[in-house]
């Protein structure tokens, strides 16, 4: 059942999806736009213990009391766990602290290769923090819009590694952690196959279908042996992901 008899649209499926994926006691590198909700609704329901760090240099052991829609809002600094620098919070991406890191991109690839630098000639912002966040958090969620031209065959320029070339090049670089677990978009949740590292089909929003999200998807995508519908969000999860954002700047 879901709030007011409004189903929930793709990009709150979206995010619903991606909060489901913090644990409880996890210490999560948070990131920008739809991450700042997607941890504000774990931390209200299933993962009250989580702690959130920001490129900022903000820790938060609870989540901001009202709206966020930068890291450095007002509402996020306010009664911050710490408020430190960028330094000390990528420190514990160093140390292999970090459970679970957020990012998005222009482009991700079959294995999980992000390019936020070049396509096709335009100049992108660049890593930020995200090339740090893939090669040393435990774990990497990927967030973004599922478009042929942004789920591509091969990125057109590697800013923050994925799983290179498939199975076992982290391990054979040298890199920390598992790597990226899974992509959430509007259309889908994708997940990592275990032995070849390729991006799988594992569950698509109930207002898609596999030949959608297919179709959308610049490699030919497999399936996982148990893929079906995103589950829908519950009630309350719905309810309290529209009062974070009550004027859907994000939504």
């Amino acid at each position: 059942m879901v709030v007011n008899e409004t189903a929930p649209t793709a990009k709150e499926l979206m995010v619903v999806a991606a909060a489901r994926e913090i644990g409880d006691g996890e210490l999560v590198f948070v990131g920008m736009r739809l991450p700042l909700l997607a941890f504000r609704l774990a931390q209200a329901t299933h993962a009250k213990n989580s702690i959130g760090l920001y490129e900022n240099g903000l820790i938060r052991a609870r989540a901001a009391a009202s709206p966020v829609f930068t890291m450095s809002d007002d509402a996020n600094v306010r009664h911050a766990t710490s408020a430190t620098d960028m330094l000390d919070v990528m420190g514990l991406l160093q140390s292999g602290r970090v459970s679970l890191g957020f990012v998005g991109a222009a482009e991700v690839d079959r294995f999980g290769n992000l390019n936020s630098t070049r396509v096709r000639g335009t100049r992108l912002p660049g890593s930020g923090g995200a090339s740090d966040i893939a090669s040393l958090a435990g774990r990497v969620a990927v967030v973004l819009k599922h478009e042929t031209h942004r789920l591509v065959e091969r990125v057109h320029h590697l800013t923050s590694p994925g799983h290179g070339d498939g199975g076992g090049w982290r391990e054979r670089t040298g890199l920390r952690g598992r790597g990226p677990v899974a992509i959430f978009t509007d259309l889908a949740v994708l997940r990592f196959d275990p032995e070849s590292n390729e991006a799988t089909l594992h569950s698509y929003h109930p207002m898609s279908s596999p030949e959608e999200v297919a179709a959308a998807t610049g490699w030919p995508l497999r399936k996982t042996a148990d893929c079906g519908p995103t589950p829908l969000p519950r009630r309350d999860e719905l309810e309290l992901l529209r009062s974070f954002d009550p004027e859907s700047f994000w939504l």
